[in-house]
């Protein structure tokens, strides 16, 4: 295997975690863009009012997104990985 077909791996494996991550994180923005609103507007300047919605709402995007996650990393898995190991 040479240089190139590693870093293109590498490539598509990097991609993949940006992919599965930013579903997760763009629902950590939204939601604290939205908290942070309310604490400007209501005038609370509580911690665990920001930490526990995005925590929930994390938790719940990544019960969502877990299939899609799977399916991608086991598609990249047979794709390129078992290719390189057949050969």
């Amino acid at each position: 295997m040479s240089d190139t077909e590693i870093i293109h791996i590498l490539r598509e494996y990097l991609w993949a975690g940006v992919w599965i991550a930013s579903p997760m994180l763009i629902t950590a923005l939204v939601v604290g863009v939205f908290i942070g609103l309310f604490q400007a507007l209501t005038s609370i300047q509580e911690m665990t009012i920001t930490f526990v919605p995005k925590l929930i709402a994390i938790l719940i995007s990544f019960t969502l997104c877990a299939n899609f996650a799977a399916q991608l990393m086991l598609s990249l898995f047979n794709n390129s990985i078992v290719d390189y190991i057949s050969r």
